[in-house]
């Protein structure tokens, strides 16, 4: 059959939450939260027999936990999935809807390619097999905010299968103990997502928003090689960094770009895994790890009081700090899984296979957008240890943060100070501040010049640390400095601390007119010269009767007070 029609579309830290030494095992603790000793009412899936506790074998640990992870990761992309609906974040409700989107009949479906592309080169990037041909399903459920019944998905022949995602964790107190690890990436499909359902508590009513709708996802499915939150909240970190070089995924989690469904399950090693919940809709890497960590412990304090775990569905209460039942997990039987019949297989080609003729708007070849594809994260760390010396965590800490790697790559370029010394301002200093006022680094009052200027004048000696650091934090903070200095340069604030007289008059001219500049430079002058004289003249009168007997206006008191110690006052 041939390959469907492509619409052309154009594209639009790691924390410390428990360490790695909790390991796959859980030894028993107290409870973490409420448990559930009831049953909620029997599923199609709840019949098989549930898990008890068992006595643990002496030497060996007690209890196994077991993670795995279904991401969802919005497409950037101008358009959406199947239609030419418009894809903008905050938009008014329902402003972005085409007919196909509300599911108006006669409605028909056509594929974007920038989706289809995306999906090919984050399949690459996990070294994944990617499908030369690839079906679409449909998956039948009823929900208020999904017009048709049905999503369109990958169930049967996704577009890519068997990769692979390494990710670097800590095992131990010190930073520099990290370790590499794998999870298996089972597959990746494209699919399209559902409306937005906002509940009015107030009238009792639920508005519905499909603006959302539509819009093309890309399924990733994480084989169940994770035992604990922090494991999987690195893994999800990692994603969301190649995502964001690839391309193919803002994956800003705030916005609902990338959102995780956790599956966690507990049993005794040695024994069969126990039976697992699904905890839904995650949208934060903190939040992630805190809902796996619970649930384990969840599980555990289940099983342990003579209670049965349930294939259920939870979400996460970041309030309370817990999950709490959603509903009972659907099996794929209920889903009713089909053969999509407007949509025909997906076939793609490589260099070698690609027909004679064909026009290349209608194909995708997976060799070119293999040789689009950037540098990844780990390759930008590598290379970042390598170049300037700096240690493995320092170069994860200028990737974890969004837009600090071009910041400190631009100090570099215009600074002639020691990679090193940049590495540490950079991140101490300057990270240090932005983390302190809760602001982004596109945010920051620092421009990258501003701080490779300063670094200049340390390097060359020409202010000393500590004047450095007093410089840095009038940067930093521009609201500290009187009004007619806070468009100085770094260059001319170090001289105004070193001299703590005037400043360069050569960094105000063009900034603010040779007049304003010319007046404030006099009225600075004049300032510290009155205020220089006035001491010297107070402190001439009150250090000895004969200094004060020549002074000309006797009625005046000393600046520094009149002491005992110093003999009768004239």
């Amino acid at each position: 059959m041939a390959a469907p029609m492509l619409r052309w579309c154009c594209s639009g830290r790691r924390f410390a939450f428990a360490r790695v030494g909790c390991g796959s095992c859980h030894r028993r603790g107290p409870p973490t939260g409420s448990t559930s000793n009831g049953k909620r009412g029997q599923s199609s899936v709840a019949q098989q027999p549930h898990i008890t506790a068992q006595k643990p074998r002496k030497g060996e640990p007690e209890w196994a936990a077991v993670v795995g992870l279904e991401i969802h990761a919005q497409i950037a992309s101008n358009s959406k999935l199947f239609s030419g609906s418009q894809v903008c974040f905050a938009a008014p409700p329902n402003s972005l809807v085409s007919f196909f989107d509300a599911s108006l009949p006669g409605t028909l479906p056509v594929l974007n390619r920038r989706c289809v592309e995306a999906a090919v080169m984050t399949g690459l990037a996990l070294d994944c097999h990617i499908n030369r041909k690839s079906l679409f399903d449909r998956k039948h459920y009823f929900y208020a905010d999904l017009p048709a019944g049905y999503q369109i998905t990958q169930q049967r022949l996704p577009i890519a299968v068997n990769g692979s995602l390494a990710y670097s964790v800590y095992v131990g107190r010190k930073p520099s103990q990290m370790v590499t690890r794998t999870v298996r990436v089972k597959q990746i499909q494209l699919e399209q997502d559902s409306g937005k359902s906002l509940h009015d508590d107030l009238r009792s009513q639920t508005l519905i928003d499909l603006n959302r709708a539509g819009i093309g996802l890309l399924e990733l499915v994480l084989e169940p090689d994770m035992s604990c939150g922090e494991e999987a909240a690195t893994a999800v970190r990692e994603l969301q960094l190649i995502l964001q070089a690839l391309g193919t995924s803002q994956a800003n989690m705030a916005e609902g770009q990338l959102r995780v469904d956790a599956n966690i399950s507990v049993h005794r090693p040695g024994e069969p895994l126990g039976i697992r919940t699904e905890v839904k809709n995650l949208n934060s890497a903190r939040f992630l790890a805190k809902a796996i960590d619970y649930e384990i412990q969840r599980q555990i304090n289940e099983l342990e009081n003579g209670g049965e775990i349930l294939n259920e569905t939870r979400s996460f209460d970041f309030k309370l700090g817990c999950t709490v039942p959603m509903r009972d997990k659907e099996g794929k039987q209920d889903y009713r899984f089909m053969p999509e019949p407007n949509l025909p297989p997906l076939l793609l080609y490589d260099s070698g296979s690609l027909p004679s003729g064909a026009d290349p708007q209608q194909v995708i070849n997976i060799d070119q957008l293999r040789e689009r594809l950037p540098e990844l994260p780990r390759v930008t760390r590598q290379r970042l240890v390598q170049q300037y010396g700096m240690l493995p965590e320092h170069s994860c800490v200028l990737l974890n943060e969004v837009g600090l790697l071009e910041f400190f790559q631009n100090v570099i370029k215009e600074t002639r100070a020691e990679p090193k010394k940049v590495t540490s301002w950079v991140l101490n200093t300057f990270l240090g501040f932005l983390k302190q006022q809760n602001l982004a680094v596109s945010e920051s009052p620092v421009t990258p010049s501003a701080l490779a200027e300063l670094l200049d004048l340390l390097d060359r000696k020409a202010i000393s640390a500590p004047a450095a650091k007093q410089v840095s934090a009038h940067l930093l903070s521009p609201a500290t400095l009187p009004a007619q200095y806070r468009c100085y340069g770094s260059s001319a604030l170090s001289e105004f601390h070193r001299g703590n007289l005037v400043i360069n008059a050569s960094k105000c001219w063009g900034r603010g007119g040779f007049v304003s500049s010319f007046v404030a430079l006099f009225l600075e002058v004049m300032s510290s010269a009155l205020f220089l004289l006035t001491f010297v003249y107070y402190f001439g009168c009150a250090g000895s009767p004969a200094a004060a007997s020549r002074a000309p206006l006797r009625g005046r008191a000393p600046a520094l007070g009149s002491f005992s110690s110093w003999g009768p006052q004239a």
